[in-house]
């Protein structure tokens, strides 16, 4: 890969690195810090809080036709998110076992800790679990994928990719076929080496 694409991937990492930080920095300004490895609010806010929480029946009084309309389309989701959560960890737990590459931590992208929030009713809560689950599989589903393809084909395409994967950006270029197979190797070698 080019050094000055390599310094320009650092710069960005860097950056989000940096952002995160001033995230989490901010967050533990404003509502809450971890303690013992969990979520502890400030005080008083948990009970400010539960004064904002809609009951039931003002939030069904509040909701639009639409959104109820909608809401058995949203929920039968829940069958393919299932199935590809299933298959994708039976899929690396066979590939990646044979291929000698670092499996996928699902408890890293499937995270529920929204239901803790005490501003939010039951419903609320159910469909945060309920986002919190389809998102982190297809998270999960994606960082599965991207080490696939990373040990099968790690090439980037001709045509611009929109919401590439973290591993994409240091692919083989398009049409760079001068010792394709060594940087396979090389790509190889480096899902063996992973962090945990």
């Amino acid at each position: 890969m080019d050094e000055k694409i390599k310094e320009l991937l650092a710069q960005i990492t860097d950056i989000e690195d940096e952002i995160e930080r001033t995230i989490n920095e901010r967050q533990e300004q404003i509502l809450y810090f971890y303690e013992d490895g969990k979520i502890k609010f400030k005080e008083g806010i948990e009970d400010a809080h539960k004064k904002l929480k809609l009951t039931l029946l003002r939030y069904f009084l509040h909701s639009k036709l639409r959104n109820v309309l909608s809401a058995p389309f949203i929920y039968s989701m829940i069958v393919p998110f299932v199935i590809l959560d299933i298959t994708m960890t039976i899929y690396q737990s066979i590939c990646f076992s044979l291929y000698r590459i670092k499996k996928v931590k699902r408890p890293a992208y499937i995270i529920f800790d929204r239901y803790k929030l005490k501003h939010l009713n039951s419903i609320e809560r159910f469909n945060c679990i309920y986002c919190e689950y389809g998102n982190g599989v297809i998270a999960y589903a994606r960082e599965i994928a991207a080490r696939t393809e990373q040990y099968w084909c790690p090439i980037k395409h001709a045509k611009k990719v929109i919401g590439r994967h973290s591993r994409y950006n240091e692919f083989i270029d398009f049409g760079d076929a001068v010792d394709y197979h060594e940087h396979l190797a090389e790509y190889r070698k480096r899902l063996m080496q992973l962090e945990t």
